[in-house]
């Protein structure tokens, strides 16, 4: 029998210079993901440790898809939001339409880039970065 909670951490390098790389961890449940997404200066070989010197509660949402198709957006709630933050819950509610999975999603970022203009460019870092690593996990079989 596999495990039932697997938890995996990526890094994803700068697709270009003025957004900086990324850690995305995520922790596998039945039919759940809780993603944390933060900017990291850590390497690639030491990526795991991204996450512990980050914060859960920058900006943390949880998100459920409904069993309608057409249109219905997921239902959605912020469990923690600053108000320099405020991404996660629309990210979480597309997530979890696109995945049909409940999903808690944690964007840590620092509020310095958004004073800079780099706050669009790197929330579409972050997105992205976050639908590849979930398509990678459904492709190896998803929340089982």
């Amino acid at each position: 029998m596999q495990p039932r909670i697997h938890v995996d951490t990526r890094y994803i390098p700068s697709a270009e210079p003025s957004v900086p790389a990324l850690a995305v961890q995520t922790t596998r449940l039945v039919d759940t993901y809780m993603l944390w997404v933060g900017t990291t200066d850590s390497d690639p070989e030491n990526v795991r440790n991204a996450p512990l010197q980050g914060s859960l509660s920058k900006d943390w949402a949880c998100a459920m898809p409904t069993r309608e198709t057409l249109g219905t957006p997921a239902a959605g709630t912020s469990l923690y939001r600053s108000s320099a933050s405020d991404a996660a819950l629309t990210m979480a509610q597309r997530l979890a339409r696109r995945f049909k999975k409940q999903i808690f999603l944690s964007i840590d970022v620092p509020p310095s880039l958004g004073s800079m203009g780099q706050e669009g460019k790197l929330l579409l870092a972050v997105e992205r970065a976050v639908v590849e690593t979930l398509r990678s996990h459904e492709a190896q079989g998803g929340t089982q």
